[in-house]
């Protein structure tokens, strides 16, 4: 585990608790917690259990002491007071994305360590971190029978360089495994394969837990492992054993009862739930599901809940393991000596669940509930995940927000274009298009993928719409991405795989694809037809992110919904459909042929499932999983242990955030009359501050590829390029959807307010850091939200932005800030600019005292005389410290070449 052997030095104080499971082998122990005789510990949610297990086991009075144990017992005291205790998961999970800069971070450490006259060996993972490449793979190719080959071989000809310098990582540090790309999503490979549920190391058995570089990480608490998502900066600290500094968390029951209606799919569960949770208010807050329904959920179903986690603001959303977890592990294809142990201990620490036994129960800060009776079929949309429609209000829904002024539900579509249709010539034939045509349907992303029974829906739904006659337009861009190979081997067994295939449901990839942007193009003339007629055309993905731009930046409506339901409104060809009341489409034959008549029930989904599903697939496709793609086990990649950096790499580049680092301290300096770079309003997602998707040919990164003798179809995307800080600077703030209130419209582009010019936010940084001027951000509510990026925090701080004020932070993006030494400030209760009467037009001077505490209130001045309050959320003293040695990674260096 994450543990280094400290015992030598500092003696546990709980060593009195560790016993044998089976006294027949003394030599595998554990911290048996029932031992402690503390009646709080039956009282705990079992998530908090988690936290204290591994407090106790990692006890050594320095980074964790036994207060920080006394505070997690006492929680049901402590849980409001803001109390912070220390966390050290059992592992790290990466992809490839957000893996990169970390890999690139710990080579250039290592460089930095050496440097320094330390040993750059020190910088090595001593925990396991298993990196998922996933995020590579893009939509080129799709309706042939060879997408599926020719995608993953454009993704190895884009990305090589990338895979090699990850193939040098997987051997240059100890504890790093990487599963090559082809095998599927990080969530779903964890789930199926990765997840331990209980650890047996070292002459130990603890739970599984874990953090991961992707916000979804949550997935992996329907299996009864507690993790979620951090900042890659944060991941970093924990591969290199920091223990991950907390706020203890409020804990939020949800119970569930009832049993769903029979035409109900694990998707509009999830989007009721993410709806109502949005609504009690839950962020920062772990859910920890309890109650009979629970019991009735596969863990298929637990684990498209937990997914969606970030989309309703939670931290955690744990369902603890029951008999259902057992058996899923059995399903799986782990062995029966594992299930066992597994089991033995859990049942040991009290942390074996059954939903059916009501004194099992712990406390909780509150109770929430949803009886499953009363689901109904939903999407999301049009531009966020929390915004629930039933399928029945779509039609009126969308029409709604064609008028709506733009915002989350509008488009400021003026009356008499309400009923424009463009005519376009596709493949010989005469097609139209009007608003709300679907242009891109794809069953794709981690939250829907991994779950069979929402999968083979989607199946038997194309077979019966096959049978009725039914087919999907050919300009309609229809991909399926998998989320690991044994989804393709149950559709393909079970005999639904053709039909999908005949539906232009191809497999394109195993990977995130569509979900993250990674689309790929759309048929010009369809591209043509939409710009003509300014027409806000439909997306509708089985993913859980719809934001604005993200998807593709010519579908303006986005909607999530369930994976029979994409391939339902890719027939339709529209979202304007009542389905209760309109057919989905006239057959051939000249019959309407409703939803409803080719729609399977959960009990002929089920007893699909139960036939096709089986161990003996998992065992297959995972047992090769590290050796079977042959283009990655070809790849040569250098073997030193200090990294060779390629000056001509437009991928990977040494970043500059450790030139000139010395052992010394400066103290925190005041901020002297800075500018503002951007005045941005609420919900800034870190996809407006560090974009994913495509690299515009318009834009400063763009430039500068070409000026390195790129041409625009090798630029890639952004994504893929977070090895190169270079472009990742140039990117910071160059989504086309950014609203700038000093430009009053969407635009990547600020004004440098000295000349009063309009330019790209990257050239006007330029100019402001030429001539020594300090940045600032103004923005409004919950900025940073949606995916966690470190390179949403690390653009900024090489922009040469020394502060961002917000009125709320979303958390992960919140901590990166801090992890790069950039001072997250937040107005005071009720002050937003507007009530302070802030144009961004001033110059701010922040004044920092000798002695910083956490949360304290500093003063701003503005050059108009006027001074208000801003709260410094450094929120804890670790986070204080980071600030002093500017940033966490400055801190890990200097630490590890103090000896």
């Amino acid at each position: 585990g994450c543990e280094r052997r400290m015992a030598a030095i500092v003696k546990n104080p709980f060593q009195h608790i560790v016993e044998p499971l089976d006294p027949k082998d003394p030599t595998q122990q554990f911290y048996n917690l029932s031992k402690l005789g503390d009646p709080r510990y039956d009282r705990l949610p079992f998530s908090i259990r988690v936290l204290l297990e591994s407090a106790v086991r990692n006890c050594d009075e320095f980074l964790v002491k036994s207060s920080d144990v006394e505070s997690i017992l006492n929680w049901k005291q402590t849980q409001t007071q803001a109390v912070e205790v220390p966390f050290r998961p059992a592992r790290v999970i990466l992809q490839d994305f957000t893996g990169v800069p970390a890999v690139v971070d710990l080579a250039a450490m290592r460089d930095a360590v050496m440097k320094l006259g330390g040993d750059p060996e020190k910088i090595n993972p001593v925990c396991p971190a298993d990196l998922v490449i996933d995020h590579s793979i893009q939509v080129d190719f799709n309706r042939k029978s060879d997408s599926l080959h020719k995608n993953q071989d454009l993704e190895f000809d884009r990305n090589r360089e990338r895979f090699q310098f990850l193939k040098w990582g997987s051997k240059a540090f100890r504890n790093m495994r990487i599963i090559p790309p082809g095998s599927g999503i990080v969530h779903q490979v964890n789930l199926e394969y990765l997840a331990r549920v209980v650890f047996n190391q070292d002459g130990f058995f603890y739970p599984d837990s874990l953090v991961g570089t992707d916000s979804h990480t949550t997935m992996i608490d329907g299996l009864g492992v507690l993790g979620w998502g951090v900042g890659g900066i944060e991941a970093e600290a924990v591969m290199l054993g920091q223990p991950i500094s907390m706020v203890l968390p409020e804990v939020v029951g949800y119970k569930l009862s009832g049993t769903p209606d029979k035409f109900i799919t694990s998707t509009d569960i999830v989007l009721t739930v993410t709806k109502h949770l949005r609504q009690v208010g839950v962020v920062g807050k772990f859910v920890e599901f309890f109650g009979p329904g629970v019991a009735q959920l596969s863990i298929a179903d637990r684990a498209t809940i937990a997914n969606m986690c970030p989309e309703y603001g939670a931290t955690a959303a744990f369902f603890p393991v029951d008999e259902v977890s057992i058996q899923y592990l059995e399903q799986t294809g782990r062995d029966a000596e594992k299930q066992a142990y597994i089991t033995k201990y859990l049942k040991a620490v009290a942390m074996f669940r059954d939903y059916n036994n009501v004194s099992q129960d712990p406390d909780f800060t509150r109770v929430v509930g949803l009886d499953l009776t009363t689901v109904v079929p939903c999407c999301s949309g049009p531009k966020r995940p929390q915004d629930r429609i039933a399928v029945s209000d779509m039609k009126t829904d969308f029409e709604a927000c064609l008028a709506a002024k733009q915002g989350f539900k509008g488009f400021q579509m003026a009356p008499e274009r309400h009923s424009a249709v463009v005519p376009f010539q596709f493949n010989g034939k005469e097609y139209s298009l009007s608003h709300g045509s679907v242009v891109i349907a794809a069953i794709t992303s981690c939250t829907n993928t991994s779950n069979p029974s929402v999968m083979l829906g989607a199946g038997l739904l194309a077979k019966k719409a096959i049978e009725c006659g039914l087919s999907v337009k050919p300009y309609i861009k229809t991909s399926l991405s998998p989320g690991s190979g044994v989804v393709t081997y149950y559709l393909k067994e079970s005999g639904v795989m053709d039909y999908l295939s005949q539906l232009g449901f191809e497999v394109v990839g195993y990977g995130c694809m569509t979900c993250i942007g990674n689309s790929g193009p759309l048929p010009e003339q369809v591209v043509e037809a939409m710009t003509q007629g300014d027409l806000v055309a439909a997306g509708i993905l089985s993913g859980n992110r719809n934001f604005e731009g993200r998807v593709h930046p010519n579908t303006r409506a986005n909607y999530l919904a369930s994976p029979p339901l994409v391939i339902a409104y890719a027939i339709a060809g529209t979202v304007r459909i009542d389905f209760e009341s309109e057919p989905i489409a006239i057959n051939s034959e000249g019959k309407e042929i409703f939803l409803r008549d080719i729609w399977p029930t959960r009990d002929e989904i089920q007893a699909v499932e139960r036939t096709f599903v089986i161990p003996s697939m998992f065992k297959e496709v995972y047992e090769k999983i590290e050796k079977v793609n042959e283009r990655w086990n070809a790849l040569v990649a250098p073997t030193d242990k200090l990294y060779t950096w390629d000056p001509k790499s437009t991928y990977i580049k040494s970043p500059p955030f450790f030139d000139g680092l010395t052992m010394k301290l400066q103290p925190p300096q005041s901020i002297h009359d800075a500018c503002v770079l951007l005045n941005l309003g609420d919900s800034v997602t870190t996809d407006h501050i560090s974009p994913a998707g495509n690299i515009a040919r318009s834009s400063s990164a763009a430039r500068y590829l070409t000026n390195r003798g790129l041409s625009p179809r090798d630029y890639n995307s952004y994504g893929s390029r977070r090895g190169n800080d270079a472009v990742m600077a140039r990117g910071t703030f160059a989504n086309i959807r950014l609203f700038n209130k000093f430009l009053n419209k969407q635009a990547p582009q600020t004004i440098h307010l000295p000349t009063g010019e309009t330019l790209d936010v990257f050239d006007a940084a330029e100019r402001y850091q030429q001539s020594g001027v300090p940045l600032l951000v103004l923005a409004g509510k919950e900025y940073g939200s949606g995916s966690s990026r470190d390179w949403a925090a690390k653009g900024p701080f090489l922009l040469g932005i020394k502060a961002v004020v917000a009125e709320s932070y979303e958390r992960i993006h919140r901590s990166n800030l801090v992890g790069m030494g950039v001072i997250p400030l937040e107005y005071l209760a009720g002050d937003t600019a507007d009530s302070l009467g802030l144009t961004g037009r001033e110059r701010y001077t922040i004044l920092m005292p000798e002695q910083l505490t956490p949360r304290m209130v500093v003063d701003v001045k503005l050059d108009t005389g006027k001074t208000f309050q801003v709260r410094m959320r450094f929120d804890t003293d670790v986070e204080l410290a980071y600030f002093h040695h500017g940033g966490i990674l400055n801190y890990m260096i200097r630490k590890m070449s103090e000896n």
